[in-house]
């Protein structure tokens, strides 16, 4: 996707972010793929987050995936963004910065997660933090693999990352 179509994109789904109501995530459509523990963390993201990632398990599913890791990683992919969430303008700004400014992007997304770097170091630290919070709700090593990684260049040997990936993205 060029650096245009992925702004064009993150324009769009801020405008979805912002405007579009969804129906409720319920625990019994949680149930058959995450452990109370897991669900307890998903319950945690903020509404627009769970909305996400079901849609990101929903579009799987829909393509014919059916490995419990993937779909345990795609309602659980952004969990890390509860340690220091991201409002809609955050989210804008890091879409906005890593297009204009991609190379500062970078710099400002590591370190602490406080200040006017807090939204830069969430999207750039989340996968990490998501895939710890997901081993302490018990989710399984591949599935945590799977969350630590989803924003790594894909690897060509990894089916099911790159899965994860491709819907994350058109998300």
């Amino acid at each position: 996707m060029s650096r245009f179509s992925r702004l064009a994109y993150r324009s769009r789904q801020f405008r979805r972010a912002l405007l579009t109501t969804r129906r409720p995530v319920t625990d019994d459509l949680l149930r058959p793929r995450l452990s109370p523990a897991q669900i307890f963390l998903f319950r945690r993201m903020q509404p627009s987050e769970q909305a996400h990632a079901f849609q990101v398990y929903e579009r799987l599913t829909a393509a014919g995936q059916t490995d419990p890791h993937l779909l345990a990683a795609a309602l659980l992919h952004d969990a890390g963004k509860v340690l220091a969430p991201l409002s809609p303008l955050d989210r804008a700004l890091v879409v906005l910065a890593r297009h204009f400014l991609p190379e500062a992007a970078r710099r400002w997304g590591s370190g602490d997660p406080c200040g006017l770097r807090r939204p830069f170091v969430t999207a750039a630290q989340h996968p990490a933090w998501g895939a710890d919070l997901a081993a302490a709700a018990g989710a399984s090593p591949r599935a945590c693999g799977l969350i630590r990684r989803h924003q790594d260049v894909p690897a060509a040997d990894d089916a099911l990352l790159a899965a994860l990936q491709e819907v994350d993205d058109k998300n």
